[in-house]
């Protein structure tokens, strides 16, 4: 990978804190239900894989009662719970050394892409990023993999051993490898250590400014 040109972020646990709004979206929409979850911190497994998959799994929601929560859940969500985050230290340090530095920077996220831009936009860094790639609404790109697709279809003059992920939970790192690239992972975010390491993070760093680092020491 000595000829890595673009550079993949996941968004959150990456390079948001967006456990809070996540969070009492998901506790907005189980209320919905009559399921009153007072304990925020037992819904940040909703942080990171698609919704379709975490209430089936956490609360055994299906068909018709799975569509009906999820839209409870974007009830709040896109008008309360997108804004109720905040960026991690470094972010834009970190990519504007790599820009200057000749990587094309890409965000490769599985919330909606139209979410993505808001708050890329919201925090004044949209402009930092060359592509932005994100889960559909209408669902048909969804998981990891589906939008690392999407992004791959959008970039065609850049292989995919030219790329790399940066990600925080097991989700980013099988979702890459399924896609054909690595990932670099981050401990400050949502995934478990251990679960990074097994799952075959290259490498597993502290902060923005140590991803910056490693890149350019390894790749330039």
């Amino acid at each position: 990978m000595n000829n890595l040109k673009a550079i993949l972020f996941d968004l959150d646990g990456t390079l948001i804190d967006s456990s809070e709004g996540i969070t009492k979206s998901v506790q907005y929409s189980l209320d919905f239900f009559g399921i009153h979850e007072t304990d925020l911190d037992k819904l940040r497994v909703f942080i990171g894989p698609p919704l379709k998959f975490s209430y089936p799994k956490h609360y055994g929601f299906e068909g018709d009662s799975l569509r009906e929560v999820i839209a409870k859940y974007r009830e709040r969500y896109t008008q309360i719970g997108l804004f109720e985050c905040t960026l991690y230290p470094g972010v834009r340090e970190c990519i504007t050394r790599l820009k200057e530095n000749g990587f094309k920077i890409c965000l490769a996220s599985s919330k909606p892409e139209v979410m993505c831009k808001t708050l890329l936009e919201h925090f004044e860094i949209l402009d930092l990023f060359d592509e932005v790639a994100g889960a559909s609404l209408d669902g048909k790109i969804d998981t990891k993999k589906q939008v690392l697709d999407e992004l791959f279809r959008r970039l065609p003059d850049i292989a995919t051993s030219e790329m790399v992920l940066v990600g925080d939970t097991i989700y980013d790192v099988e979702g890459a490898r399924a896609a054909g690239i690595p990932t670099i992972a981050v401990d400050y975010g949502f995934g478990e250590v251990q679960d990074l390491k097994d799952a075959g993070a290259i490498t597993i760093l502290s902060s923005l400014g140590d991803v910056a680092s490693y890149i350019l020491s390894t790749y330039k």
